[in-house]
């Protein structure tokens, strides 16, 4: 029996893909909302129903399981009323890509499995590190942000610990990393694993807007030089995961400089900046980082996962290298990805990445990008001129953070009715927000990253929330109990 993707296959194959493209195509035209609605319980039974152990039913049964069981209850990101979380619709160039990664299942770890996928690699890794503005950097695709930012700030770990005469144990207990409170969790998770200590992550002031206060840090870094603490890096973020904002990194740049500390820009979310035709300036500064990290699953429209990390100097990456005689020995001249990369087997992500470049254009990229931003702004305006909304801070990019204010509810009942909209829209399924705290207090948040989006579907998203929010609030005398029971199963 012939179940491979083989010569022999090719046929079945050409089959297989078009009835699971049908399947998918299919749920692009005709998902009213974008999630089922079904409940927990009944998606577990879906789940559990299904047996993997036993006879198999047929390659094409099971793609018609996919299209029942899976996209019937997916979380649809390109539906217009999906706000909720840093996912994009992806572009269709990208797409295609993605049904040959999965057929040829390149591995863009060493030359001899990939040949010309690590050239493009490279190729893309330079235009990249171009856009940042370094005119001779590097770099490696990586799964996500979370990633990128570990693997930063592990070369900023070795070139601080090659920088000091103490002894390995010892100046790893007085690495120190400086970051806000905006700053991605990855940052800490990121000193965990780096084997740093727990007060290795020294929260920085910010400036009552989610931004790092430049000045702030400076007096940190002296401070923390002072009293014996080693400086090791400073996280500045392009674009926080809840504001939206962006830090000066211009001005955290001199800061660095003057102490000699690794700058590393977290630009996962505002890297799409980089191709934006109108506001490439948000991110002045940001070529003198010694290492970014970029997204292009966020900003620049690309299926999961495309990732990057971009050093200034390409040295840089060889803090991070470990060779082996079966894969990668010293010896060898061939220019092999997993000497800068922190995995093994790694798929061609870039080929995504490549593919929509060549159909698209950056300046295309960029323009959606601008969209999603212009429309974040017009929905900030309308939410601030809305008696029944509240507007929380303003953003430099496509996040827009609120609350709702029926008549009646107090400062109290408004927060507690956070998590009771959001878990009335998510069970619905017609429409999808997200919750966070901001300044201790809880908000709704919207984040647009879709360009067809516009703003009559989210004007239909708030009223959507008000009138749950309206529901909630009237359920008197219950009203408290009824909205604690929503904040804990939200």
């Amino acid at each position: 029996m012939l179940d491979l993707l083989t010569r022999p296959t090719a046929d079945t194959y050409r089959s297989l893909i078009a009835q699971t493209s049908a399947h998918v195509a299919g749920r692009f035209e005709t998902t009213t909302q974008p999630f089922s609605g079904a409940s927990r319980a009944e998606l577990q039974k879906l789940v559990d129903d299904a047996r993997l152990d036993g006879e198999g039913v047929g390659s094409e049964q099971a793609v018609r399981e996919i299209d029942e069981l899976f996209l019937e209850h997916a979380v649809w990101f390109h539906h217009p009323a999906y706000a909720a979380h840093l996912n994009c619709p992806v572009a269709l160039p990208a797409v295609a890509a993605e049904t040959v990664l999965a057929a040829v299942n390149t591995s863009v770890d060493t030359y001899d499995q990939s040949a010309v996928g690590t050239l493009m690699e490279r190729r893309l890794i330079a235009w990249a590190a171009d856009r940042v503005g370094f005119a001779d950097g590097s770099g490696v695709f990586t799964s996500g942000g979370t990633q990128s930012n570990l693997h930063a700030l592990l070369l900023a770990r070795e070139a601080a610990l090659a920088a000091t005469a103490l002894p390995r144990p010892r100046a790893l207990a007085r690495l120190a990393v400086f970051a806000t409170a905006s700053s991605h969790f990855s940052v800490g998770k990121s000193a965990l694993l780096l084997g740093l200590s727990d007060d290795a992550v020294i929260e920085v002031q910010g400036d009552g807007e989610g931004r790092m206060d430049a000045a702030a840090l400076a007096l940190a870094l002296r401070e923390a030089a002072a009293s014996g603490r080693l400086p090791m890096a400073v996280v500045a973020t392009a674009g926080t995961t809840d504001r939206g904002v962006i830090d000066p990194v211009d001005a955290i740049a001199d800061a660095c400089d003057e102490h000699g500390v690794w700058l590393h820009v977290d630009a996962a979310y505002g890297c799409g900046l980089l191709v934006s035709p109108r506001r490439r300036h948000l991110l002045t500064g940001v070529e003198r980082a010694r290492s970014v990290t970029v997204d292009f699953h966020k900003s620049f429209f690309q299926p999961v996962s495309s990732s990057a990390l971009l050093v200034r100097r390409p040295r840089d990456l060889a803090a991070g290298a470990w060779h082996a005689d079966y894969l990668n020995p010293l010896e060898n001249d061939e220019p092999n990805q997993v000497d800068v990369s922190l995995q093994t087997t790694r798929r061609f992500d870039a080929l995504k990445l490549w593919v929509t470049l060549r159909a698209l254009g950056p300046d295309r990229i960029g323009e959606m990008f601008d969209t999603v931003i212009d429309l974040a702004a017009s929905v900030g305006d309308e939410i601030a001129a809305d008696p029944e909304l509240e507007l929380v801070g303003r953003t430099q990019l496509s996040t827009v953070l609120f609350r709702v204010r029926p008549a009646g509810a107090d400062a109290a009942a408004q927060d507690a009715l956070v998590a009771g909209v959001r878990r009335v829209l998510f069970e619905s399924g017609r429409a999808l927000v997200a919750k966070t705290v901001i300044d201790g207090r809880p908000c709704l948040k919207l984040t647009l990253l879709n360009p067809q989006t516009s703003l009559g579907d989210i004007r239909r998203i708030l009223e959507m929330v008000k009138d749950a929010a309206t529901t909630l609030a009237g359920i008197a005398p219950e009203f408290d109990e009824a909205l604690a029971g929503a904040e804990v199963s939200a």
